[in-house]
């Protein structure tokens, strides 16, 4: 198989190489619910707004609406990041064609973004 190729065949597993965790030490911590959005339009802001306010933290593709007319794309990030800002939340761009943006009880790290 083709995948074979790329990953390599199988290789005997030897048990020594794993570390068995316990489940009972492991803290107990409600998932974070992490929503994807597409902003096709100026109105699909008000999908990634309400899910916001839901307490949501929202990975949202722009690409189509930054291809189709960027003044409503600026307009579109302008309101939301209004909306983060009352929420106390935090916004960033992922690439060019990627956001995110998070109520007040996450945040968005960027100790690790490159500066060219």
């Amino acid at each position: 198989m083709a995948l074979e190729k790329i990953f390599g065949g199988r290789e005997e597993i030897d048990e020594e190489d794993f570390l068995e965790i316990d489940h009972e030490a492991t803290p107990n911590i409600d998932a974070i619910p992490i929503k994807i959005a597409h902003v096709n339009d100026y109105g699909d802001i008000d999908k990634v707004q309400r899910l916001l306010r839901e307490g949501n933290i929202v990975f949202a593709r722009i690409k189509t609406l930054k291809d189709k007319d960027i003044s409503e794309l600026k307009r579109a990030i302008e309101r939301l990041r209004k909306t983060v800002t009352a929420l106390n939340g935090d916004i960033a761009g992922v690439d060019e064609d990627y956001i995110i943006a998070t109520p007040n009880f996450a945040r968005v790290d960027r100790s690790g973004t490159e500066t060219a």
